[in-house]
């Protein structure tokens, strides 16, 4: 009932369609497969298995696919778990539908889903590898330029962006990363592989 309320809400929103929907982890898989969607909405508990199950197999198959998990709630274990899975952000069933319905524009656009107010938990209890699976292709991108010495001028133009955006990337960086600075961001992204050190 809950999953074909959400898809006929969805179905409602300009710009949004909604090509299949499935109540477990190995319809998901094969759903995905053969639908092929810009973003999968994935409940956290499903009959068979955990939403990150599915996350998982779908972005082995199909790694451009972004996954959001739908949960109760966002626990810093289950954010854990979701970065792990390599998802886009995590949604609570809370949320009111223009917030889904945002949360699900974002992901589409390769931007991560996520409160801030839950990162900071995270960061804050120590985890210092939580927010790495949390950066975008894009944010890795401005990270490996910036550390390969190229100013924020330079990496917009390279990437034909506005400063102004390079900067929100930088800034995206440096917060899920727990640092202060973009230099201490390329030290940290460098220090845990998640890019290569220059040269």
């Amino acid at each position: 009932m809950f999953a074909e309320a959400l898809t006929a809400m969805l179905a409602t929103q300009p710009g949004l369609d909604v090509v299949g929907s499935t109540g477990t982890v190995a319809g998901a898989v094969v759903e995905a497969r053969r639908l092929a969607p810009t973003v999968v909405l994935m409940d956290y508990r499903l009959p068979d298995g955990q939403g990150t199950d599915a996350a998982r197999a779908i972005r082995a198959d199909r790694p451009a696919t972004r996954v959001l998990i739908l949960t109760a709630s966002a626990e810093e274990s289950l954010l854990r778990e979701v970065m792990r899975a390599g998802c886009s952000g995590i949604v609570t069933k809370g949320r009111s539908v223009p917030e889904l319905v945002r949360a699900v524009r974002a992901a589409a656009a390769g931007e991560t889903v996520i409160a801030p107010a839950t990162l900071d938990r995270v960061i804050a209890a120590g985890h210092s590898d939580a927010p790495v699976g949390l950066l975008t292709d894009r944010e890795l991108e401005v990270l490996r330029l910036v550390a390969d010495g190229l100013d924020t001028r330079e990496v917009a133009a390279r990437l034909d962006l506005s400063v102004h955006t390079v900067r929100n990337h930088l800034q995206r960086c440096i917060r899920k990363l727990g640092v202060h600075s973009k230099t201490q961001a390329v030290s940290a992204a460098i220090r845990r592989g998640i890019i290569p050190s220059p040269g």
